[in-house]
């Protein structure tokens, strides 16, 4: 068992990876984190899956617990989505003392952590992530929020959780594409903060592949400590905590401008290397260390160009719309150095164009 904190003061929390974890998180949760009534929130594939499993365990453990299903995929993480949720919380009786469980992937996290921080104007929850982007991202650092039509996120808040369980074990019920697709944020965590991190990755490809335990324990813990340090730095994203975005804003573009058909880790690898191909644009990154991206983000079976039938100009509309922009900038992470990135909102629209395309 592995064990970080994000040091947040008075908001700090823990973060547990273990095999086999959710096997006591029942006892686990009645312990360290009492309430007056237990709820899960997932997708129906992972309520399903482990849902039902982890409701039957914390009611053996002697508490009341309710599971809340919604469709799953990023269609389904909307307003709607949460109208409905938070009526059906409110139907079971939650209170300002119950405690939410985010049970699944990223869409879950970010889905039942919004519903936890505007029920009853806020209700403490648990992650409990199930896909590998989920454990070594998106559960880590308080963002949840949900999608609508102009654009990616554009509604959420931040909003801690008292804890997050990581069971590396539930990955091997993962699709094969999904595991891919949490490569990416991987992949990211060393582009932006740690060179030995990103050589790790190279250098134990085999392992990282055949899910072996004792290296996928070792890559949880890289992303989460990247990432927990990042968050402790700058919790609400005003400066430091951007360069987490690197990849993001045109990934974030090309996903939605796909109708969300392009999996959100392929969609920010093809971002990743739009951004490292405008620092070399820049003259602030060597070809060397682009064609290392490159050839790291293929080696996982990451796509690193954007498709020939999206629309480009979907694609800068989105990119017209990001959370990030400011008056008529544009916030873009860039690389210097495998390990170093630096913020910027000097990209012009032709460095954009040429790295899309046009």
């Amino acid at each position: 068992m592995s064990k970080l904190e994000v040091g947040l003061g008075e908001r700090s929390y823990p973060i547990t990876i273990e095999q086999g974890c959710l096997n006591r998180i029942g006892t686990d949760l009645s312990s360290a984190y009492p309430a007056s009534r237990y709820c899960i929130i997932a997708d129906d594939n992972v309520a399903e899956l482990y849902g039902m499993r982890l409701q039957q365990e914390i009611e053996m453990a002697g508490m009341s617990c309710d599971l809340l299903d919604f469709p799953h995929g990023e269609a389904h993480k909307n307003l709607a989505t949460v109208a409905s949720l938070l009526s059906r919380a409110a139907q079971k009786r939650l209170d300002r003392k119950s405690l939410i469980i985010a049970l699944g992937g990223g869409i879950s996290g970010d889905i039942a952590g919004f519903v936890a921080a505007t029920y009853m104007r806020g209700i403490p929850f648990v992650q409990i992530p199930t896909s590998l982007l989920a454990q070594v991202d998106s559960s880590v650092g308080g963002k949840t929020g949900v999608d609508i039509p102009e654009g990616k996120n554009l509604v959420g808040s931040f909003y801690q959780p008292e804890a997050v369980y990581i069971d590396s074990d539930v990955l091997n019920t993962l699709p094969g594409k999904e595991y891919i697709n949490g490569m990416a944020e991987v992949i990211k965590h060393g582009i932006i903060r740690d060179a030995d991190y990103f050589q790790m990755l190279d250098q134990k490809f085999d392992q990282v592949m055949a899910l072996d335990p004792g290296v996928l324990a070792e890559l949880i813990y890289g992303s989460c400590k990247i990432k927990s340090a990042v968050v402790a730095e700058d919790e609400k994203e005003s400066n430091t905590r951007r360069i987490l975005n690197f990849g993001h804003t045109i990934g974030h573009a090309v996903e939605a401008a796909s109708d969300f058909q392009i999996l959100h880790g392929f969609a920010v690898a093809i971002g990743m290397v739009a951004c490292a191909r405008i620092s070399v644009l820049k003259g602030i990154l060597g070809n060397d260390k682009l064609a290392a991206i490159i050839s790291m983000i293929k080696r996982y079976g990451l796509p690193t160009e954007v498709p020939e039938d999206l629309d480009r100009n979907r694609i800068k509309s989105y990119l017209l719309t990001d959370k990030k922009r400011i008056n008529t900038k544009t916030s873009y992470i860039l690389a210097v150095d495998i390990g170093e990135v630096i913020i910027t909102d000097e990209v012009s629209d032709e460095e954009i164009d040429a790295v899309i395309g046009i």
